[in-house]
């Protein structure tokens, strides 16, 4: 007598929902993601004993390069159209001008305007300047913040890890 064998049927599992899911889950992800604009111009700080965190958000930047150029920026919230939302959201982008020492105070006055108008009151003024910068460029840019009344900053700095820290 002959036996049959049984035939094994196979499995066969569709991924393509699952596949499907996973490239929804990263749009949605990358969409809805907010991320801090890049800066305009990398700066070399100089190192410093004091340490004292600037704001997360609110103010603006004056970055003086090793080459004595100019920026002065700040992050403002634009609202564009979401298609996958149908709506229109808020979107983080870093609003810059490329000026001179002499017109740094007007520069930050115009920025100030435009936080304004975002219901942001007063901003903080946030100086970053290379370690390599000429001081006299940077003393222009104070004497033209001065010009303008804009008499409050903080200068930002690296923490040198060669001071002790054991009272904080």
């Amino acid at each position: 007598m002959l036996k049959k064998s049984k035939r094994r049927v196979g499995v066969i599992i569709d991924m393509t929902p699952m596949v499907d899911i996973g490239f929804l889950l990263l749009i949605f992800y990358m969409s809805t993601t907010q991320f801090k604009p890049p800066e305009q111009k990398a700066v070399t700080l100089p190192m410093s004993s004091s340490q004292r965190d600037l704001p997360k958000k609110n103010f603006i930047t004056i970055t003086v390069t090793k080459l004595d150029s100019i920026y002065v920026d700040m992050i403002l919230m634009d609202k564009r159209f979401d298609p996958q939302a149908g709506d229109s959201v808020e979107v983080p982008t870093r609003e810059y001008t490329v000026t001179t020492s002499d017109e740094v105070g007007n520069q930050i006055q115009q920025m100030r305007v435009k936080a304004l108008k975002q219901h942001i009151d007063n901003p903080f003024l946030v100086l970053k300047a290379d370690k390599d910068a000429e001081f006299g460029t940077i003393e222009k840019v104070m004497k033209s913040m001065q010009n303008e009344n804009l008499l409050s900053f903080q200068v930002v700095t690296d923490l040198d890890p060669a001071v002790s820290r054991s009272g904080t």
